[in-house]
């Protein structure tokens, strides 16, 4: 009998023995164990593409797995994720779909990402909600708190996008008074906006945030929830704009 089909031969009898006897490991023979074991070494050398084509299944298991993981925790979170009353919303409110982004901004990856958003701005159905998730240090905690407080004051989303893009887009080290300074070129009321920073609300914003990252595994930023998708990274518009059409339409292309 060639080694594959011994292998197989083998792999059947164990099955069908662990199904029948529930046979443990441990109940083979020593001499039963060492025959097992130069056989399926034997196999795997003479044929080592096996192990490569059980790495690809098992990393596609757990790309499902994960998939399946993540529309679970947008599904229970959904409430929070789409609907916030802290959260940022520009775009169509009433759009069929909706691109939810994390971001930081001391995050080089959503600077280039920015521009990703703005084109997709362009779509006069789609609702697109930002939230702070400031991971990179206090710099960025600061600049959160004082965007949170920008949006407190900006119900339409107008003056938030336009300093939004001022500090996401700017030079430099974003904290306090490069954000302050967006928010006064953005029209900000500078002196609500100051008092607002120590408020309540701007630590339930960015407690929120955090949380609703936790829950969806997200590790870095920018995050994207799209439909029932998580997105991790900067995957570029093309990737985006794919995840838009498949919430929308069920196709790449809708």
């Amino acid at each position: 009998m060639k080694t594959g089909s011994r292998l197989a031969a083998i792999c059947a009898g164990l099955f069908a023995l662990a199904m029948t006897q529930q046979v443990s490991a441990a109940e083979f023979t020593a001499p039963q164990r060492d025959e097992i074991g130069a056989i399926v070494r034997e196999y795997l050398i003479a044929h080592p593409e096996v192990l490569q084509e059980a790495m690809a299944e098992l990393e596609k298991r757990q790309q499902t797995a994960e998939v399946e993981k993540h529309k679970a925790a947008v599904k229970e979170h959904a409430e929070a994720i789409f609907s916030s009353k802290r959260q940022v919303t520009l775009g169509n409110p009433k759009g069929d779909v909706t691109l939810v982004e994390f971001f930081d901004y001391n995050c080089g990856y959503c600077k280039r990402a920015m521009e990703d958003m703005m084109a997709l701005l362009k779509d006069p159905n789609l609702k697109v909600v930002l939230k702070e998730f400031p991971v990179l240090g206090p710099g960025s905690v600061e600049a959160a708190q004082v965007a949170v407080a920008m949006r407190m004051q900006d119900p339409t989303g107008k003056k938030y996008l336009d300093f939004h893009q001022k500090l996401l887009g700017g030079r430099g080290q974003a904290d306090k008074s490069h954000a302050m300074a967006a928010a006064k070129a953005a029209g900000a009321d500078m002196a609500r906006l100051e008092k607002d920073i120590a408020s309540q609300e701007v630590r339930d914003t960015l407690q929120e945030s955090f949380k609703l990252a936790e829950a969806l595994g997200m590790n870095g930023t920018p995050s994207y929830v799209i439909g029932s998708d998580v997105v991790i990274g900067a995957v570029g518009l093309p990737a985006l704009q794919e995840k838009v059409n498949n919430a929308r339409c069920g196709k790449a292309t809708c």
